[in-house]
C-alpha cells in the first residue's frame, strides 16, 4: 500500500487515515466515494486495465490533478475499490454458533462479490487489505472460530481460516480464468482448443496415463457452484476431523 501525506506525528498518513478535503464550489462535487464508485463502474465495465486517474476524472467530468486532493496515487484507488467491495460482503453478516456456516457464508459471499467484480479476483492475493471493511472481514472470521469448540488456540484458528481462504481465493481465480477464456475466445483460440482437444484425445489413446483418461472420460460434466460447494466441503470436513481428535 502506498503511504501518503504524514500525520502529526511526521508518520506517513495512509488514506484511511486521512480526512477528505474540505469541500469546495464546483460545477462536479467530488468525494472519495464518488471517485470509487466512478472506478469500479470502469473496471465492472472493462477490467483493471481500464482504471487509471485520468480516466476517473473523465467520467466524472473533473480535472484529473483533482483527484489528488483525495488520493496519492492509483494504489490508493485500488485499495479503496477492494475495501468497497469487501464492504459488500460483510453487509448484514448473519451470526450464530455454528462456525461451518458462518464460513461458508463468508466463502460463498466472496465468491459472489468477485462475480459481480471479476477485477476484484485479481486483486484478491497479493496486496494488503487493511481497510475498515476488509479488517470487519477478517475480524469475523476469527471470531467465527476463536472459543469454538476444538480450536484450542489462536493458532489452530489463523491456520485453519488460511486453509479455507487458500481454497476460495484459488477457486474463485480459477472458476473467473474459465469463464473468461470462454467468453473472450477469438477465432484463434478456438482452433487451439480444436488442435488440443484433438492431441488430448491421441494421448489418451496411447494408454500411458490411465488415470487421466479415467478422469477425462467418466467425469460428471463440470458445473462451477456444484464444484465449489464441494470443494468448501471437503475442506471443512478436514478442518472439522482435525479440530476434534
Amino acid at each position: 500500500m502506498t503511504a501518503g501525506r504524514a500525520t502529526g506525528d511526521g508518520e506517513p498518513a495512509l488514506v484511511w487515515e486521512r480526512p477528505e478535503p474540505p469541500s469546495r464550489p464546483a460545477l462536479t462535487p467530488l468525494s472519495r466515494d464518488r471517485i470509487v464508485r466512478a472506478a469500479i463502474r470502469l473496471a465492472d465495465a472493462d477490467g483493471l486495465a481500464s482504471v487509471s486517474l485520468r480516466k476517473v476524472a473523465t467520467d466524472l467530468d473533473a480535472g484529473p490533478m483533482r483527484l489528488y486532493g483525495y488520493l496519492s496515487s492509483k494504489d490508493e484507488l485500488l485499495d479503496l475499490m477492494v475495501d468497497t467491495v469487501y464492504g459488500e460482503i460483510t453487509s448484514d453478516l448473519p451470526t450464530g454458533d455454528d462456525w461451518r456456516a458462518s464460513l461458508r457464508s463468508l466463502a460463498h459471499r466472496t465468491r459472489q462479490a468477485a462475480h459481480r467484480h471479476e477485477w476484484f479476483a485479481d486483486l484478491l492475493a497479493g496486496r494488503p487489505h487493511i481497510g475498515p471493511n476488509a479488517l470487519a472481514y477478517v475480524e469475523a472470521s476469527i471470531a467465527t472460530l476463536d472459543g469454538a469448540p476444538g480450536f484450542a488456540d489462536i493458532d489452530a484458528v489463523l491456520r485453519a481460516l488460511g486453509a479455507v481462504n487458500a481454497y476460495v481465493i484459488g477457486a474463485i481465480q480459477q472458476d473467473l480464468t474459465r469463464s473468461r477464456a470462454w467468453r473472450g475466445a477469438e477465432p484463434d483460440d478456438q482452433a487451439r482448443r480444436t488442435a488440443t482437444d484433438a492431441y488430448m484425445r491421441r494421448i489418451l489413446a496411447t494408454g500411458r496415463y490411465p488415470a487421466l483418461a479415467k478422469a477425462m472420460n467418466e467425469r460428471t460434466p463440470p458445473d462451477p457452484d456444484t464444484d465449489f460447494d464441494t470443494g468448501l466441503d471437503f475442506i471443512l470436513d478436514g478442518i472439522a476431523t482435525h479440530v476434534t481428535r
